[in-house]
Formats: C-alpha cells, structure tokens, sequence
C-alpha cells in the first residue's frame, strides 16, 4: 500500500524539482534583475542631477565672476562721484551739453542691498544717431559701472535725420 512505483517517484521528483526551480525562480533571481533595474533607474537619475549640478555651478561660477567685476568696478569710483555730474560732463565732452532738454536725478536702494542705485533721466533733443552712440559709448565704457537701463528715441525733424532721445541712467554707489 505504501509502495510507490518508479514512475510515480520521478513524479514526485520532477515535481519537487520543478516547485524548487519556481521558488529559486521567484525568490532569487527575479528580486536580483529587479534590484538591478531599480538600481539602473537611480543611477541614470542621479547622473542627470549631477549633469544638472555642473551647469548650475559654471552659471554659479559666472555669475560670481560677473559680481566681482561690477563690485571692482563699483569700488573704482572717486569719492564725491555723482552720477549727474558725470553726464553732464560727457556731454559737454561730446559736444552735447546744449542739447540737453532736461536731467531728472533720483535713488533708490533696493531692500536688503548696502548699494543705492543713482538714476538720471535725460533728454537730449535733436540730435543724430552717431552723436548719441558716441553719447553713449562714452558712457558705457567708463570704469564706473554706469549702464543705460532704459532708452527711447524718436525721430525728429523734415529734412536732416535728427532724433530726440530719453534715456533712464544708473549707477550703482556704496
């Protein structure tokens, strides 16, 4: 009654064999491709983070760079500079002091900064264009951070190509 035929143990063998090869199957080798994939997936995330972490850190760099250099410029400026007074000067340098319509001074200084922004609003009233882009050029090319931050030209005149142009002035001061 107990005795079981040779077919029926290899059976039983094949069976055992096969439930032992699926447990293997399902508890070793599948969690390892799995933690392999996941494994894949982090690394190629964390790769595109530090990609990511390069580019933020030369954007960093220049823009360190480019702050030291506004600061150096900054630092340049003679004590009693105004940025008014410095117009002003250029003008008459460029032969532009009569076509002055008017200069509007004002500060500012921006929240949680220990700089003041000096802002001249001027217009020069016809005038050509090469006057102004050498008005201009003169200006922004002093070592005294001096940048135009807004400019509005409208042309003016019948028969000569004159233009008038208001432009909104700054420089920043300690």
């Amino acid at each position: 009654m107990n005795r079981v035929s040779k077919r029926e143990k290899l059976m039983l063998y094949l069976a055992a064999g096969f439930v032992g090869l699926f447990l293997i199957v399902r508890l070793i080798v599948f969690p390892v491709f799995d933690e392999r994939t996941r494994l894949q997936r982090v690394l190629a995330a964390k790769t595109a983070t530090l990609a990511d972490i390069r580019v933020l850190a030369a954007e960093y760099i220049a823009l360190k760079d480019r702050s030291d250099v506004a600061l150096q410029r900054i630092s340049r400026k003679q004590d009693g500079f105004t940025l008014f007074s410095f117009l002003d000067r250029m003008a008459g340098e460029t032969n532009l002091k009569d076509r002055i319509a008017y200069m509007k001074p004002s500060t500012q200084t921006p929240k949680d900064s220990p700089y003041k922004i000096s802002l001249v609003e001027m217009k020069l009233q016809t005038i050509t264009l090469e006057q102004l882009v050498v008005y201009l050029h003169r200006v922004e090319t002093d070592a005294s951070a001096i940048q135009v931050r807004r400019i509005s030209i409208v042309k003016t005149g019948k028969g000569k190509p004159f233009i008038d142009a208001v432009m909104e002035i700054e420089s920043y001061t300690t």
